[in-house]
């Protein structure tokens, strides 16, 4: 059983989707506040986190910051229509997905598993003992699971390293926000611009000067490569 983390301060809200959840023989921790959730993260086995943006005591932003200084646990945050702001500074600061209130049970059901299915996949798949990508100073280690940038290691996020696997293992084609959006997450492009927040992130951990990427570059109008 997988268990999941929901942060929510309206208690409506964290009851109906806790329904949603255990229907799907989900393990549910609800939690009220930030403070409350972190308590909980540290005490209990946790696969992924609904987050809820404005909560009080600690809001959801400072709460992920703190969850992201020892745990690549998937993240989503729960928005309202008016947060777009929210929406990029979550994805900025390690949260991987989002999804708007009100939602659809289906959709965030949907969101959830493709989450923790990926974030399994990225923990327990074997690989080839010499599944080795070495492009210049960039060395991804698919057995280990390890990324490193002039021989020291560099921590990425499951979906940070899919994205980087995905370019590093087609050096020099040019995919599609799109369709880096459909490899990595496994479904239709619900929010492709999830992808270029990504992208920044990974530029930040890689390269020397992310602002004059040597590896990840951008092809304006089409998308980006992994320059090989």
């Amino acid at each position: 059983m997988y268990n999941i983390l929901v942060a929510e301060d309206e208690r409506e809200i964290a009851a109906a989707i806790e329904v949603y959840l255990k229907n799907q023989n989900y393990g549910v921790f609800k939690a009220y506040n930030g403070e409350e959730a972190l308590e909980i993260f540290k005490k209990q086995e946790i696969h992924l986190v609904l987050m809820d943006i404005m909560m009080p005591k600690m809001d959801g932003i400072q709460t992920v910051m703190k969850i992201r200084e020892t745990s690549n646990v998937p993240i989503i945050f729960l928005t309202a229509k008016s947060e777009d702001v929210d929406k990029i500074l979550g994805l900025d600061i390690g949260a991987d997905d989002y999804i708007t209130k009100p939602f659809n049970p289906l959709e965030l059901l949907a969101r959830i598993n493709s989450n923790i299915r990926r974030y399994t996949s990225y923990s327990t798949t074997p690989a080839a003992n010499d599944d080795v990508i070495q492009i210049g100073g960039i060395q991804l280690d698919d057995l280990k699971k390890q990324v490193t940038v002039d021989g020291k290691p560099i921590k990425l996020t499951p979906l940070e390293y899919k994205i980087l696997h995905l370019l590093m293992n087609n050096p020099n084609r040019v995919f599609s926000i799109e369709e880096i959006y459909e490899k990595v997450w496994q479904e239709p492009a619900y929010n492709p611009d999830t992808v270029t927040v990504h992208i920044r992130r990974i530029r930040e951990k890689i390269e020397i000067n992310p602002k004059e990427p040597k590896y990840l570059k951008v092809v304006w109008g089409i998308g980006y490569k992994f320059e090989g």
